[in-house]
C-alpha cells in the first residue's frame, strides 16, 4: 500500500470512531437526565415519612430530656455528697469517710498530719479560697500593677523558660485557715498546687476579746498579742475593740478574714513589700495563738476564748 492509501485508511477509521462516540454520547445524556427524575419520584414519599418520624423522635427526646432534668434535680436533693468516687489512700482518710471522725478539730487537736486535701473538703464543706497578689505586672519604671502570679525566667540555649508561682489562702471564716504556695510552668497548675497545699496546711486558731477598750467577751478578735517573723519581716497582731475592723495591709486582711477575725490591729516591720515573707510571718503569728495555753477558767470566760470553730448551738444561745 502506498502512503496516500494508508493515510486515507487511517482518516476513515478516525471518522468512524467519532461517529460512534457521537452516537453514544446523547444516549448517556438521556440516561443521566432520566435517572434523577426516577429517583426523585421514588424518594419523595419516603422522605416525607422520614420527616414525620424525625419529628416524633424529637418530641420523644424532648420529653425524655425533661424527665432527665427532673430526675437530676431530685438526685441533687437526695444525694448532696460529692465524695462517692473518692478512694482514701491513708488511714485518716478512711476514718473520715467511714464517719469515725466527723470534726476537723479532732484531727488538729491530736496533731494528726493531713495528707489528702479531700479530708478538708469533706469535713469543711463551706471552705472558701482566695489567691494573694504576689507578683507584679510589667510597667514603666517598675510601676506595674500587682497580680496573682509571680513570673521568673531561666536563660537556656533553647530560649527563655518561664515559671509561675502563686500563693493561696483557704478558710471557713470560723477559726480555721491555711496558706499554700505553688509553682509550675503554667498558671493553672500553679494555682491548683497552691490551693491543695493550703488545704493540707490548715490550722485552728484561738479567738476572743483581749482589748481593754471592749471587754465584751465575744470571739470577734484575738485574746492576746502575738507576733511572727519570716526573713526580715516581723508582723505583730494586737486585739482591737468591736467595730474597729481589720487595720492591716490588704493581703493580711484576706488571711485574717478567712480565719474568722473581724477586729484587729496589725503592725509590720522590715521588707514588708515582699509579700511571700509577709504572708508567712502572719501565718506564723496565727500559729502562736494555739500554742499559748490558758488554764484559768475565769480568764477564759473574761477573754471569751474559743479554740477552733464556734458551734451553732453557742451562737443561737447568745442571740
Amino acid at each position: 500500500m502506498s502512503k496516500k492509501e494508508s493515510q486515507d485508511h487511517n482518516v476513515k477509521k478516525a471518522s468512524k470512531k467519532k461517529e460512534k462516540v457521537e452516537e453514544k454520547a446523547p444516549k448517556q445524556e438521556e440516561q443521566v437526565e432520566e435517572k434523577p427524575v426516577q429517583e426523585t419520584e421514588e424518594t419523595l414519599a419516603p422522605k416525607t415519612e422520614e420527616v414525620t418520624e424525625s419529628e416524633e423522635v424529637l418530641d420523644d427526646a424532648s420529653d425524655e430530656e425533661v424527665v432527665e432534668e427532673e430526675s437530676e434535680e431530685v438526685e441533687v436533693k437526695t444525694n448532696p455528697s460529692e465524695f462517692e468516687s473518692w478512694v482514701p489512700k491513708t488511714r485518716l482518710g478512711r476514718l473520715v469517710k467511714e464517719g469515725v471522725i466527723s470534726n476537723i478539730d479532732e484531727i488538729l487537736s491530736k496533731g494528726y498530719r493531713i495528707l489528702e486535701p479531700e479530708i478538708v473538703d469533706y469535713l469543711i464543706p463551706n471552705l472558701e479560697k482566695e489567691l494573694i497578689l504576689v507578683g507584679q505586672a510589667k510597667g514603666k519604671f517598675g510601676g506595674g500593677s500587682r497580680r496573682v502570679f509571680r513570673q521568673t525566667q531561666k536563660k537556656t540555649a533553647e530560649g527563655n523558660k518561664p515559671k509561675f508561682s502563686t500563693a493561696a489562702v483557704c478558710g471557713d471564716m470560723n477559726g480555721h485557715v491555711g496558706i499554700g504556695f505553688g509553682k509550675s510552668k503554667d498558671t493553672v497548675p500553679a494555682r491548683e498546687k497552691a490551693i491543695k497545699q493550703a488545704k493540707l496546711n490548715i490550722i485552728k486558731i484561738k479567738r476572743g476579746c483581749g482589748s481593754w477598750e471592749c471587754a465584751c467577751g465575744e470571739p470577734h478578735s484575738i485574746p492576746f498579742k502575738v507576733s511572727g517573723k519570716c526573713g526580715s519581716v516581723t508582723v505583730e497582731i494586737l486585739p482591737a475593740p468591736k467595730g474597729k475592723g481589720i487595720v492591716a495591709e490588704k493581703e493580711i486582711q484576706k488571711i485574717l478574714k478567712l480565719a474568722g477575725i473581724t477586729d484587729v490591729w496589725v503592725n509590720s516591720s522590715g521588707q514588708a513589700r515582699k509579700k511571700i515573707n509577709l504572708i508567712k510571718a502572719t501565718f506564723d503569728a496565727l500559729k502562736k495563738l494555739s500554742k499559748i495555753k490558758v488554764f484559768d477558767e475565769e480568764q477564759i470566760k473574761s477573754l471569751g476564748i474559743v479554740d477552733g470553730a464556734i458551734s451553732q448551738k453557742v451562737e443561737i444561745e447568745k442571740n
